[in-house]
């Protein structure tokens, strides 16, 4: 059965595939070893997706991780699509604004290809997901987390048209909009995290973080309310970046990492607000229908906090290149 099936609500003419059909379907990202097989894709050029910057040992890996394809097994994948037909249905994700449609096609360049298949449907899945999971906030955030820039440099709109977006956009959405590629890049800090997590005796005096723009360097302030809600948007983001199956066999993949470790702070602060099930593995099993690379398996081998690091050093790279300062500063009541 194909992998590809066309999504209904999208209006962009964006797909979404069956593992993100499963995950809209049960709120969450889940490993689906036994229902899919594996297979490396043919005539894969990593050039063609927003990873095509990296060089060196992180290019070897993402390609690793990038260069392959579920197949699902027929029953499995024709139970997923009956599955998420029924939900959509039940309760049909609204349809994105026009004038925000026109926007992305007219201004933008999405045609940067994302980890499995175009960017655009990875917007479309962002934006469907939350409209589904994240009832108290705008989807609109999700669809355009990404225009003002990715982790990667890569830019679908020019800084001189954010006043035009802004006017398709409530104040909220803008401020998220803005924030959400530098919240991004601070994952891969590290120090963001660790002082969050060292402070969670005292999150209620926490007033703002201060951070810069990354598609021009420009300040930012969001206050504490709206940084909890802009990680939960972060959260489901993650679900889109996680393998189809073998979760074990990948517990080094950085965004596997930083997902887990977000998840693992909205816990314990309290501030778990969109719905994002998910169960990170424990140990290493024997992977189901997976063949792994030599460069795979040896990659297995190193420990996380060595994929971590290097990762870490592109995004730092990445910032110096955009003229983006990767500072920024929590303020707290006394």
């Amino acid at each position: 059965m194909s992998t590809e099936t066309t999504g209904e609500s999208s209006g962009l003419k964006a797909t979404l595939n069956l593992q993100r059909k499963a995950a809209i379907t049960a709120g969450g990202a889940e490993d689906h070893a036994g229902r899919v097989q594996v297979e490396r894709m043919v005539n894969f050029d990593m050039g063609k997706t927003i990873f095509g910057g990296l060089s060196g040992l992180p290019k070897m890996f993402m390609e690793e991780k990038l260069a392959k394809e579920p197949v699902w097994n027929e029953a499995d994948g024709a139970s997923v699509d009956a599955a998420y037909r029924a939900a959509e249905t039940a309760q049909p994700v609204p349809a994105i604004d026009q004038r925000l449609i026109d926007f992305m096609v007219e201004e933008c360049d999405f045609s940067m290809e994302h980890a499995d298949g175009t960017f655009l449907e990875h917007l479309v899945f962002c934006h469907d997901y939350a409209a589904r999971h994240y009832l108290e906030h705008s989807p609109n955030v999700a669809l355009l987390h990404s225009i003002l820039g990715t982790a990667t440099n890569t830019f679908a709109m020019e800084a001189a048209k954010i006043p035009k977006l802004k006017d398709l956009l409530s104040d909220f959405e803008a401020l998220h909009v803005e924030v959400f590629p530098s919240v991004l890049r601070l994952f891969y800090n590290g120090e963001f995290l660790d002082e969050l997590e060292a402070n969670l005796h005292r999150l209620d005096k926490l007033e703002a973080l201060h951070l810069f723009r990354v598609i021009d360097n420009e300040p930012l302030t969001i206050d504490a309310e709206n940084l909890w809600i802009n990680l939960n948007f972060h959260l489901m983001h993650f679900v889109d970046f996680m393998p189809s199956a073998n979760w074990s066999l990948h517990r080094a993949d950085p965004l596997l990492q930083m997902f887990e470790r977000l998840s693992g702070l909205l816990d314990r602060a309290g501030e778990r607000q969109a719905k994002v099930d998910v169960t990170f593995p424990s140990a290493k099993v024997a992977p189901v229908g997976e063949a792994r690379s030599v460069f795979g398996r040896v990659t297995g081998l190193l420990p996380a906090s060595v994929t971590l690091k290097l990762a870490r050093k592109s995004i730092q790279e990445y910032s110096e290149l955009a003229g983006h300062d990767l500072s920024y500063r929590l303020t707290w009541s006394s």
